[in-house]
């Protein structure tokens, strides 16, 4: 079967099946202020299988684009979603590396076509190098890669790559699509205690920066259960020195104010996160205490598991969710 037929195939909508969600939230952004989340890729399919991964342990580790997801219905779910929201952002994230999507390119060009909002992408970077990816996703208004280290053993130790990958080939990806990107970059850095925060190892990476040459510098750390215990957050006051540091285009974003704003924005994200805290709860015990439809509290569950807030632990053959954050604060 040839391509267009594989993709006409995967948009066709069989009346039987339910279609999936592939959109979710808004949810609170520690960057993005309020964030509609669109969800291209199954989970765990990366090209990395960071240490500091909230969302889990990668289980299709790859870097072959593929149509993971029909564009009909993603276009469809942002246009009906963004009927009853007005977030900050339409971000392209969620539960794998986004640009592994062939039609990424597709997917913005539609949002846009409905919506003046922004379009920002998280990606961890890996495959810019490639001058088909680059060229699928220039178009975004904000992008957001991660660099972590110039050095190849702690790139190696921090994102687990796939083989295929070395360091040396994500930074020319980012170098190259620092000069042909339309929108902004932002260049996320994660820090990890006794990792990436020596002096030796940010100097390197300060250099590369300059190179590459983002209109943002954004620290961050670990502050949600990751996928490895090994990855260790760095406390406020060594993120400061940090961001002194890298210079006047660095801005510590964990934490950040505007997202704890936008958790309160969202009235019913907040209510949510508020009653976990206080004990565990079932999808339909939720749904029955908001008052919203199993759908919509499966939808909203998701996002904010994604950006950390929610963890799920199964008591008694039942799904119940709970706060990440430590003794309810």
């Amino acid at each position: 079967m040839n391509a267009t037929n594989s993709n006409n195939s995967m948009n066709a909508t069989n009346p039987s099946t339910p279609v999936p969600s592939y959109v979710f939230g808004p949810v609170p952004s520690r960057r993005l202020g309020l964030s509609l989340g669109v969800d291209l890729i199954p989970p765990k399919t990366c090209t990395f299988d960071c240490l500091y991964c909230q969302v889990g342990r990668t289980t299709d580790k790859t870097l072959t684009p593929r149509p993971f997801v029909p564009i009909n219905q993603v276009i469809a779910q942002v246009t009906e979603r963004l009927s009853s929201c007005s977030p900050d952002a339409v971000t392209l994230a969620g539960s794998g590396e986004p640009t592994l999507h062939s039609e990424i390119d597709r997917v913005i060009d539609g949002i846009h076509a409905v919506t003046d909002i922004p379009v920002a992408l998280l990606t961890n970077g890996s495959l810019l190098w490639e001058d088909g990816v680059r060229a699928r996703v220039r178009d975004a208004d904000i992008v957001m890669p991660t660099l972590c280290s110039a050095h190849e053993a702690t790139f190696q130790r921090i994102h687990r790559p796939h083989p295929g990958l070395d360091l040396a080939t994500v930074i020319k990806g980012l170098q190259l699509f620092r000069r042909e990107c339309r929108g902004r970059l932002f260049l996320e850095v994660v820090l990890l205690a006794g990792m990436n925060d020596t002096e030796a190892e940010l100097t390197a990476l300060r250099d590369v920066i300059d190179e590459v040459a983002p209109e943002r510098i954004q620290l961050n750390t670990v502050v949600r259960p990751p996928s490895d215990a090994r990855a260790k957050s760095l406390d406020r006051e060594r993120l400061e020195e940090i961001k002194e540091f890298f210079g006047e285009t660095a801005e510590i974003v964990v934490d950040a104010p505007r997202a704890q704003k936008a958790l309160m924005h969202d009235s019913l994200a907040k209510a949510l996160v508020d009653m976990v805290k206080r004990r565990p709860l079932r999808l339909q015990d939720m749904a029955a205490s908001l008052g919203q439809s199993l759908d919509r509290v499966q939808d909203l569950v998701k996002g904010l598991r994604l950006k950390g807030y929610l963890v799920e632990k199964e008591y008694s053959g039942e799904i119940f969710y709970l706060s990440s954050e430590k003794n309810g604060s």
